[in-house]
């Protein structure tokens, strides 16, 4: 919710309440959360939510009752129609953004980014810095997240990292894109990718200069068996939780992997997509730390803290480090150095650490309250991939509507989800990817009662 306004939050907030029972965003008889929930997730004092809400109800756009909480007026009508329609694009761009409910994948509970703590890592790291810090510095990054990195990684991921082979960059999307630059500009042609995966990666890979060819995933993951025939360089991989399927590549295919790469000189990238996220035990071991001379180690803030952080890194080897550093001074020469700064004070410090332990068993509640609601209101589907990460895959048992009729009838009921086709599934059984990490605290069961709705039978 965005509070632009020219008169103070308190009337941002009322403009942006407006808007949204104008447009249909809330619909007549919406409950809305307590002035408590939403301030917490708005960052604003309580008062000035009460006083939102007061104004609205005076105004007659909201009503209040004792026991019954506040809700969007029944009179109050949108004023143009609600699209319906759920474009398959990138989760987290706009298709969907109208919907009250939202379990697209992709995104944390951005309401519980850790602000207190990331302010006052910002004035510690401030009052620290040199002042050399606010020039232009080594396009690795700056030495206190690296080195910082270097002791959280190799302590809770098991990854080998050297301060020195650590490039901070901005975003896991230019991430990859330095990558794959250095890697054509060393020669290669041509990566392998999981089959299974988030569309704009490949595009990613490709303008920069690769090939992309594809590597079945099953239950045991990427069938990395097949890479010695496809004439590849490199492989990205997702072996602590493959999106979108939720599997953890099995041991006997990690040993295979690193073993290609020792015998042909490839290169594996390890993208640690939900890597700190797992639930039911310890979380798997970094593939990285089997083989640093051979593996490229991909870590990100994006799901720990939040995507706006923009800050992503790469464990690399030796033989990489110069054409990376290269790629990232023509990119944009350094990423933000005060984001850098911070969030080195917030591990250094153990806020970080704490952050996710918390959200590691925020998440987990939330799972189990997705496989409980559904196991009693959808008993027909099956859920998998729910030992790690953020989504779980609910697969459709036969005489269920197609994917793409079950997400319009999810928006109809006011819930942004997306299904397995979308990420390249052709030859599988109907599922939808729920990402039941994206929705604010005080929108979560709505958006579950939504979900578990449209998949009633």
């Amino acid at each position: 919710m965005e509070l632009r306004s020219g008169g103070g939050l308190r009337s941002g907030l009322e403009s942006a309440l407006r808007n949204a029972v104008r447009d249909g965003r809330l619909a007549p008889g919406t409950r809305l959360p307590s002035s408590r929930a939403l301030a917490r997730d708005l960052g604003l004092a309580r008062n000035t939510v009460a006083d939102a809400y007061g104004q609205l109800v005076a105004e007659g756009w909201l009503t209040a009752r004792q026991g019954s909480g506040t809700r969007v007026a029944p009179g109050a009508r949108p004023q143009k129609p609600v699209s319906t329609s759920v474009a398959l694009a990138f989760p987290g761009l706009a298709a969907g953004d109208h919907l009250p409910y939202d379990l697209r994948p992709g995104s944390p509970d951005l309401s519980s980014f850790p602000r207190t703590a990331w302010v006052a890592a910002t004035r510690q790291a401030m009052a620290k810095a040199p002042h050399d810090a606010f020039g232009y510095t080594d396009p690795r990054g700056r030495v206190e997240l690296r080195e910082a990195l270097a002791e959280y990684l190799s302590r809770v991921r098991g990854v080998r990292a050297n301060p020195d082979l650590i490039l901070v960059c901005t975003g896991y999307v230019q991430a990859i894109g330095l990558l794959g630059r250095a890697l054509t500009e060393l020669g290669g042609r041509r990566i392998a990718v999981e089959a299974l995966g988030f569309p704009d990666t490949r595009t990613v890979l490709r303008e920069s200069g690769l090939a992309t060819v594809e590597l079945p995933v099953d239950e045991y993951g990427a069938d990395v068996g097949t890479l010695s025939s496809l004439a590849a360089e490199a492989v990205l991989l997702t072996p602590a939780h493959q999106f979108p399927s939720g599997v953890a590549l099995s041991p006997e295919r990690r040993t295979a992997a690193v073993a290609w790469a020792h015998a042909s000189g490839g290169v594996v990238v390890e993208d640690d997509y939900d890597g700190e996220f797992r639930y039911d035990r310890q979380p798997v071991g970094a593939l990285q730390g089997l083989d640093p001379a051979n593996v490229v180690y991909a870590g990100t803030a994006s799901k720990s803290l939040a995507p706006g952080v923009r800050l992503a890194w790469l464990v690399l080897p030796q033989r990489l480090m110069e054409p990376l550093v290269r790629q990232k001074r023509l990119a944009d020469r350094q990423s933000p150095v005060v984001d850098q700064l911070t969030l080195a004070e917030l591990i250094a410090g153990g806020a970080y650490d704490r952050h996710v332990r918390r959200m590691r068993s925020r998440y987990r509640l939330r799972r189990d309250r997705l496989v409980t609601a559904l196991a009693a209101r959808a008993p027909g589907v099956r859920v998998s991939g729910i030992a790690a990460g953020l989504h779980a895959v609910i697969e459709l048992p036969d005489g269920y509507p197609p994917e793409a009729d079950l997400i319009k009838r999810a928006a109809q009921l006011g819930l942004a989800v997306t299904g397995m086709r979308m990420y390249g599934a052709t030859g599988q059984r109907p599922a939808l990817v729920v990402g039941y990490g994206t929705p604010p605290e005080h929108a979560f069961a709505g958006a579950l009662d939504a979900l578990c709705a449209t998949l009633a039978p």
